[in-house]
């Protein structure tokens, strides 16, 4: 079980929360974690990347020329693979990058990156009802206040993404808004902070509990 402290919209102690999610046991963390991420960033490939083999490029019908007597080398086409212009040996073809890893595993593996980030991590009152329009500034200053530096990559995790939070938070550089029933390991592991507010982390802890 971790315990954090609850900051307000003037990053002001407020309270206290505690967070208790069932990790892996330390000797498999670091494996079971590193299969997530692998998988996650193989699902987000698309794998259309393809290339013509000699049978696929247009042309290369005729024998360039006679096969003996010019003092050159055999060519039957002038689409092979050694030409200028000809086939690809062995070139990529689509396929399907994505890995399988059972759902249980998954989720083992999501709350130990929680676990390992819980020093990363600050629990902010719901601010939702701070931002009434869409204001950039006052969201960069609140985010200051809770400690965030400049070069910080932020995660803001919320239960729901109104409007004016996301039209206030797209032009920060390194900050990123997720639903608290839709984070991934990905990343929870990129993040620098982790901002999250009360009601998110009950969301995380009744979706993700175990």
């Amino acid at each position: 079980m971790t315990e954090y402290t609850i900051f307000n919209w003037q990053g002001e102690e407020v309270g206290n929360t505690s967070f208790d999610l069932q990790v892996a046991k330390p000797e498999n963390a670091a494996h079971i974690v590193h299969r997530a991420i692998v998988r996650h960033l193989a699902q987000a490939r698309q794998g259309t990347a393809s290339t013509k083999t000699r049978a696929e490029v247009r042309g290369g019908g005729r024998k360039p020329w006679r096969q003996k007597g010019t003092g050159r080398a055999r060519a039957g086409s002038n689409r092979s693979p050694l030409w200028r212009g000809g086939g690809v040996t062995f070139g990529p073809k689509p396929r399907d990058y994505s890995q399988k890893m059972n759902r249980k595993e998954r989720r083992l593996a999501l709350r130990t990156a929680l676990g390992t980030r819980s020093e990363n991590f600050v629990i902010v009152e719901d601010f939702l009802l701070q931002i009434t329009q869409p204001k950039t500034k006052e969201l960069a200053s609140a985010l200051t206040r809770w400690g965030v530096e400049g070069k910080d990559k932020v995660l803001i995790i919320l239960p729901e993404i109104p409007q004016n939070v996301y039209l206030s938070a797209r032009n920060i550089c390194n900050v990123k808004l997720i639903r608290a029933d839709s984070i991934n390991i990905y990343d929870i592991m990129q993040a620098s902070k982790i901002i999250a507010t009360s009601d998110a982390l009950n969301t995380i802890q009744e979706v993700y509990g175990g």
